[in-house]
């Protein structure tokens, strides 16, 4: 029989073993801890070889689980060959040793590929949740030789002995990360949220932080309805994934898809990195991908807000989907967009009332130029849209009229034309949407903007017709009220 000795180098090579000094030694008194666990993950443990000891607990050899014998069969037998005798050598006992010089972590890998095809093979499973992260034990186990693997990408050998019953194992792998953001065009600064104008460009960043051990990275990004992705936009690292028609564009480190439908999960969009580059990884890396959407006409007004959700799928896939086990909480910005409603009115004491057939144009200049193109979507509502034909809004009878689909800014509405019989604004009412949608005119903040007109005809302007009237008229009473003067002191000299 074999000694232990024989495996030593590949438990040494691949895990942190940490004998506790105890004699004791049963079936089912064994136990594995693994150190380092993180929370919401999976660790999965497969007993690959069997121990035989003897009687006096000093010699021990491996043999294989029967579990696990088609991964030790050898070519010519009714299955293909297995990987496992690329690693070990099988005598004519049964008993397993190590050849000189083999890849101890091909072996763990092409074990897990194994044990994954095969999930009658699981012996132990355990998440880590809230009470066990940091450390937990999988207890009651068996002497022998063990696979121990996460959704992390961990591939661990250890094994239990006579000497060595309740072994320890490092947890070196950590959880991606996943962070979404986007530009707030007034400061061109990320951050959680932005606001837009209906028909603006928006730019988004989700930021990856990928980790050793990595498998099966799917990075996914769902957009509301009020967003429309342009995936010429797309960039991967700074790297193009598609053309500027937006047609996809080959590369070896990554695929890109567009799920839609039964069976999807609904993702607008999806970048599977290949397992080629992800093995590439061997520290922290950061992987950040961009990309652009327009904020569309069923974009929702108001706090409500247009949501953009990403999240980073990871882990061994289930055998059965072919699906990562392991995701990312969702990250979320929001992008928002704002109305102004506005009332024209008159007023007669304290009554207010309504004023038809004012004109008015909307503009982010200080002098009304350039007016912001509008759609109409009846019942007095006005959408901005790059391909608006509207830039002028008449009043009805109701006086009022409602814009949305804007950035929080500056504006200025202006009064182009005054219902008959009453006075035009003399400029530009100033209007500033703060970043929560709140409406400003002045120092005032309020739900409606509110235009006073005022009947009677404006006086015209300084050199006009007008004026000369006044300033003749003005000359002959003045000449009029000297020569009744001159006249009266005459007669009352004369008398």
């Amino acid at each position: 029989m074999k000694h232990a000795k024989k495996f030593a180098s590949l438990l040494l090579a691949l895990v942190m073993v940490f004998a506790l000094g105890t004699t004791a030694f049963a079936a089912g008194t064994n136990s594995i801890t693994v150190k380092n666990a993180v929370k919401d993950q999976e660790y999965k443990l497969y007993k690959m070889l069997d121990l035989v000891v003897d009687t006096d607990l000093t010699a021990y050899s491996y043999t294989v689980n029967s579990a696990w014998a088609d991964f030790f069969k050898a070519a010519g037998e009714t299955t293909p060959a297995g990987k496992g005798l690329s690693y070990v050598n099988i005598d004519a006992q049964g008993y397993v040793t190590w050849k000189d010089g083999a890849d101890v972590a091909a072996f763990a890998k092409d074990a897990e590929a194994f044990a994954k095809q095969l999930t009658a093979l699981e012996t132990h499973t355990a998440t880590v949740d809230e009470a066990n992260a940091g450390q937990f034990t999988f207890e009651g186990l068996e002497a022998g030789y063990y696979l121990v693997t996460s959704t992390l990408g961990t591939k661990a050998i250890v094994g239990t002995t006579p000497g060595n019953p309740n072994p320890k194992i490092q947890e070196k792998n950590a959880a991606p990360e996943n962070v979404k953001t986007v530009e707030e065009d007034s400061t061109s600064k990320y951050g959680e949220k932005n606001d837009a104008d209906i028909g603006q460009t928006v730019n988004f960043k989700s930021t990856i932080t990928a980790q050793t051990g990595a498998e099966n990275y799917v990075f996914h990004d769902t957009m509301s309805a009020g967003l429309t992705l342009d995936k010429a936009s797309i960039k991967v690292n700074n790297v193009a994934v598609t053309d500027v028609q937006g047609n996809d564009l080959p590369d070896d480190n990554y695929t890109v898809s567009y799920p839609s439908g039964e069976g999807t999960d609904g993702c607008t969009f999806e970048i599977a990195f290949a397992q080629s580059y992800l093995d590439t990884i061997t520290q922290a890396t950061t992987i950040t991908i961009t990309y652009s959407a327009e904020l569309n006409e069923n974009a929702e007004v108001g706090l409500e807000g247009n949501p953009n959700e990403s999240k980073l799928s990871y882990g061994v896939a289930d055998s059965t989907t072919g699906k990562p086990s392991g995701t990312t909480p969702p990250s979320t910005t929001t992008t928002y967009t704002w109305d102004v409603d506005v009332f024209k009115y008159t007023k007669n004491g304290e009554t207010e009332t309504a004023l038809a057939g004012a004109k008015f144009t909307l503009s982010k200049s200080a002098d009304g130029s350039n007016p912001i193109a509008l759609v109409s979507e009846g019942n007095n509502v006005y959408r901005v849209a790059k391909t608006g034909t509207v830039t002028e809004i008449t009043t009805d009878t109701t006086g009022k009229f409602t814009i949305k689909g804007l950035d929080a800014d500056t504006y200025y509405l202006t009064e182009t034309a005054a219902p008959a019989g009453y006075n035009k604004q003399a400029g530009p009412t100033t209007i500033v949407i703060g970043e929560n949608g709140t409406v400003s005119v002045g120092d005032v903040t309020a739900s409606e903007v509110k235009i006073l007109n005022q009947s009677g005809t404006e006086l015209p302007s300084t050199g006009g017709m007008g004026t000369t009237i006044f300033y003749v008229l003005g000359s002959i009473l003045v000449v009029g009220a000297a020569v009744l003067l001159v006249t009266r002191k005459r007669m009352s000299t004369k008398g």
